[in-house]
């Protein structure tokens, strides 16, 4: 019969060690493939809701000042519930231009010598103005905004190229990126856009 090896104090330390060594790095292991799904999924989901749910663009140019400015980074809101006075982003010539929304359509757009606007012969109350411009204007005013279409203008009125040139004319449904909602970019205008 053979005999039995003992084991001595320093060698079973020894595989103790050996055995902790190997749990840990399948504790490690299980770890790491857990954070990393997870890291996937909340990247992938946070993909999903800013292409499909929240689409975040950044302003180039000066069509909207005051209001936004060069740089500025917008969250938009995909919707099709638009009123007068929201700031809504569309396509155009693949460019991506955000203005705001005068008229709905069957509405009467009209403007007088010093930039004011009128739709429906009522004068706009347009805070967000700093200047009033009639600008790039080709269309024959007044003017009613066709069905299915929205009529926009930009808040720098001498620079803005918008519904008032036949070049972009009035929006349609189809063109629609989304409402602005919230400016998270510089940091010290954090807030909705209004």
């Amino acid at each position: 019969m053979k005999k039995k090896k003992e084991i001595t104090v320093p060698e079973l330390s020894e595989l103790q060690e050996e055995l902790n060594r190997v749990k840990y790095k399948k504790r490690f292991k299980r770890v790491l493939t857990s954070t990393v799904s997870t890291l996937i999924v909340v990247a992938a989901v946070a993909v999903l809701i800013a292409t499909l749910l929240m689409p975040v663009l950044q302003i180039y140019g000066t069509s909207m000042s005051p209001t936004l400015y060069d740089g500025d980074i917008i969250a938009t809101w995909k919707t099709t519930d638009f009123r007068q006075g929201d700031v809504v982003a569309f396509y155009y010539n693949n460019k991506i231009l955000v203005k705001r929304v005068i008229a709905m359509s069957g509405e009467w757009v009209d403007m007088d010598e010093e930039g004011n606007v009128y739709v429906n012969d009522v004068l706009l109350d347009e805070p967000y103005l700093v200047e009033r411009a009639i600008g790039e204007c080709d269309i024959k005013l007044p003017y009613q905004v066709p069905e299915n279409r929205i009529f926009v203008m930009g808040d720098h009125r001498s620079v803005s190229v918008d519904s008032r040139s036949t070049t972009v004319g009035c929006v349609s449904e189809e063109q629609l990126v989304g409402k602005l909602v919230f400016r998270v970019w510089p940091i010290q205008d954090i807030g909705t856009v209004r």
